[in-house]
């Protein structure tokens, strides 16, 4: 069993340091976005890939069918793998870092998600792919912050390290051999029970 979890490719917001969180904008990939799309599809092809989850926002959609495509098969969107709600969509990521800079992992502004809620909406997707039956291997194509709480729960690392994390656009995240089960249900300290082999593929 094997697990691939890739960041999307670089976005018309990631070039404009504009925030995205509403799947419903238009905000695509650019020409560098598909060929690093497509650089991430060539290195998964020959991966075994059986079924591609992606996040319903455009840059990950579209990076999704660029790697499925590549590996024969579809995407099924899941909108768990939505990226954080920061409360700011349209507006300057540097504004967004500001608001929150008192504390990366529980700052939220007017109601939107901490780092930490963030974790609690995507931990139950992580959990519900231990009972997936073949075909495995499976592809995860979400936003940087998804691949955050990735690494943070397969990797058993703790919630303090999550803000620090960084995954450039069109990074993989391999975990190889993901463990059985999730404790803790998707709460704030929800650990695997079996510690995951993690690497970046280059």
């Amino acid at each position: 069993m094997r697990l691939f979890v890739i960041r999307h490719g670089e976005s018309e917001y990631n070039l404009r340091g504009l925030c995205n969180d509403d799947p419903h904008r238009p905000v695509h990939l650019t020409e560098k976005g598909r060929a690093q799309a497509v650089a991430a599809a060539r290195r998964l092809a020959d991966s075994g890939i059986g079924i591609v989850y992606s996040s319903r926002l455009p840059r990950a959609m579209e990076t999704a069918a660029i790697i499925a495509r590549a590996c024969g098969t579809g995407v099924v969107p899941d909108a768990r793998l939505n990226d954080i709600r920061t409360g700011f969509d349209g507006r300057p990521v540097e504004e967004y870092f500001a608001a929150i800079a008192h504390d990366r992992l529980r700052g939220r502004v007017d109601g939107a998600e901490s780092l930490l809620d963030y974790k609690g909406r995507v931990a139950p997707f992580i959990d519900e792919l231990r009972h997936l039956p073949p075909p495995w291997p499976v592809a995860v194509v979400a936003h940087e912050e998804t691949l955050r709480v990735f690494q943070a729960l397969l990797g058993g690392l703790p919630d303090e390290e999550m803000p620090s994390l960084q995954f450039d656009n069109g990074e993989i995240l391999l975990f190889d051999d993901p463990p059985l089960s999730l404790q803790g249900g998707g709460s704030s300290d929800a650990r695997f029970s079996l510690a995951a082999h993690a690497a970046i593929i280059e």
